[in-house]
């Protein structure tokens, strides 16, 4: 028997999201191929592969997150003055296929 599920996800920043649930509230950070949640379960980082649904997702350590923290939080400020810059810098890797 299946079982309904409810997800809503406020973004406060490029690359910056709140994920509310019914079973709890979560943080992530990051975009395609490469993000970090904060949840109930603890850190976890996940990387992937954007457009063929592989990915790979492991717990990762409190001292990395708070690492990405600070850069997402240098990133973001640079964002209020310089939202192109930020934008180009953040999707540099991203191939351009149109």
């Amino acid at each position: 028997m299946g079982y309904f599920r409810f997800r809503k996800t406020f973004s406060i920043l490029p690359g910056v999201r709140v994920n509310l649930s019914k079973t709890g509230v979560s943080s992530s950070i990051g975009g395609h191929g490469a993000t970090v949640n904060v949840g109930k379960n603890g850190p976890m980082v996940t990387l992937g592969i954007p457009g063929t649904g592989l990915s790979y997702r492991t717990p990762v350590g409190l001292a990395l997150v708070l690492i990405l923290l600070a850069v997402a939080a240098v990133a973001g400020l640079a964002y209020l003055f310089a939202p192109e810059t930020v934008r180009t810098l953040l999707h540099w890797w991203q191939p351009r296929w149109f």
